[in-house]
């Protein structure tokens, strides 16, 4: 199996860096051995204008008879004569992403301790595989390639030249072209994606490849158009897996939506006055609406749920009573954003004692979730189906149980207010649905109810006397349901 990366450059930015990001010397040829072959690096050609790392897998197809992976989906045996007859030392496959990700370990995760610049740079690529199984054609390369803004050349490879008339094999040539891409995410790409155009893996396809496969589409996978065929056949077509992986893919996209409509939302509500300051955010008058209840419950250990790009935890972190702040997101790309945000890599030792961040969704129950004093799930229904609402109701106030939970969510009455927003139109274009005062107050009275909790609601932002406030909070408490109700 062959791959070759391309870039070219200049001078003041020679092509060569390609060395620096790869971690391969261009004046060395290196070997690595792997489970099925050995597989070689080096560099036809390496100059300041144009610089070539190939990627040459030499597969031992004894190896693979001996380890029983003549195979194709799932696992199961392409034919009798698979072990003996198949195209795996030859064709790009699973084999070769592995070794990708093998070989180029530190590309593909952005990291390059001698030049930390390097890899958030984008940077002419090309990217050529001269054998390509595409079990759908051209056409099926393109569709995956080109929405993430390659330049797309897929040339089919004819059965046999001497005999034109029986047409082509489902091997292309592929050549990938782009600008606006880093060497990290280009890695990505082909690391998914090729195993996902051979429609066969060479190893048995288990839970952890759900995983495997969110790191590697971070980014990208979400919001791709072809994104259930891609997990589908990543994962070998296994159904449980692939309904796990989408369903956490629907959580990535829901929480990297761009949050640049609420932000102009938030900021044009203001009380009716004729003072001539500049109105609160509704942003902001949220966290305080937020803060004010933590405080009031006594809590010092909080959870924020769905914690985006870390404005409230980094609010909680101002406040010394608040002991152990823990900010959870499906989100890689928002917990990243969180984390520049916090400055964490620059906090003092005792400051950075009481913060963690991490990833999780809500959707499953997470023991890491447990013996908390509160939890914020501060704009986050309004993004879910509302299918998948009972599956965070357990993960949040069956399994987790804190003592306090605190759940924000837009009241569709007071749309009516924003001469910006056009009638019938939610606040933001990912809002799955926006509740009414009455439909809030129904769902949570039945969610205290069913968990042993009482419930208060808190208006936050103007309340206006015909439609309410912008937003509406619902304070739960943990032993408290026939008080609740009395109130």
């Amino acid at each position: 199996m062959f791959l070759t990366i391309s870039t070219t450059g200049s001078a003041e930015r020679p092509a060569t860096d390609l060395g620096f990001l790869l971690h391969k010397h261009p004046e060395k040829a290196q070997a690595f051995s792997t489970s099925y072959g050995t597989a070689h690096v080096l560099y036809p050609e390496a100059d300041a204008e144009r610089c070539t790392a190939a990627l040459l897998l030499e597969v031992d197809a004894v190896a693979l008879v001996r380890r029983g992976k003549g195979k194709g989906r799932g696992g199961a045996p392409d034919a009798a004569l698979a072990q003996y007859v198949n195209d795996r030392p030859y064709a790009a496959s699973s084999l070769l992403a592995v070794a990708l990700s093998g070989v180029f370990s530190s590309a593909i995760r952005g990291v390059c301790a001698a030049r930390p610049e390097l890899p958030d740079q984008p940077r002419p690529l090309r990217i050529e595989v001269p054998a390509l199984p595409a079990r759908g054609g051209a056409g099926l390369v393109r569709r995956l390639f080109e929405p993430l803004g390659w330049t797309v050349t897929a040339e089919p490879v004819a059965l046999d030249a001497e005999f034109p008339e029986w047409g082509d094999s489902r091997y292309v040539r592929l050549v990938l072209e782009a600008d606006t891409l880093t060497l990290a995410e280009a890695l990505r790409h082909l690391y998914v994606l090729l195993p996902v155009l051979d429609d066969a893996k060479h190893y048995w396809v288990a839970s952890d490849e759900v995983d495997k496969l969110l790191r590697a589409g971070e980014g990208w996978l979400p919001a791709h158009p072809e994104q259930k065929l891609i997990t589908s056949r990543y994962l070998s077509r296994r159904w449980s897996l692939t309904r796990q992986a989408m369903e956490r893919l629907e959580l990535v996209r829901l929480a990297e939506a761009d949050d640049s409509d609420v932000e102009e939302i938030d900021n044009a509500v203001a009380e009716e006055t004729e003072s001539e300051e500049k109105p609160t955010p509704l942003a902001v008058r949220r966290r305080e609406a937020i803060l004010t209840a933590l405080r009031a419950s006594g809590a010092s250990r909080v959870l924020d749920l769905g914690c985006g790009q870390g404005q409230l935890v980094q609010a909680l972190l101002k406040d010394p009573s608040f002991t152990e702040i823990v900010g959870v997101d499906v989100s890689m790309r928002a917990l990243t954003i969180a984390s520049r945000r916090l400055k964490l890599d620059r906090m003092g030792e005792r400051q950075a004692a009481r913060v963690q961040l991490f990833q999780g969704s809500l959707a499953y129950t997470d023991k890491r979730l447990k013996g908390y004093d509160a939890a914020v799930l501060s704009e986050v229904i309004e993004h879910l189906d509302p299918p998948r609402l009972p599956a965070l109701e357990y993960a949040v106030f069956g399994s987790a149980r804190p003592r306090t939970v605190l759940v924000t969510t837009p009241n569709v009455e007071y749309n009516v207010r924003w001469e910006t927003l056009p009638a019938g139109h939610v606040r933001h274009g990912d809002h799955r649905f926006e509740w009414t005062r009455e439909e809030f107050r129904a769902w949570a009275y039945a969610v205290a109810e069913r968990h042993g909790y009482g419930v208060e609601f808190v208006p936050v932002g103007p309340d206006d006397p015909e439609v309410g406030p912008p937003t509406q909070m619902a304070v739960f408490t943990a032993g408290t349901v026939k008080e609740a109700k009395a109130a």
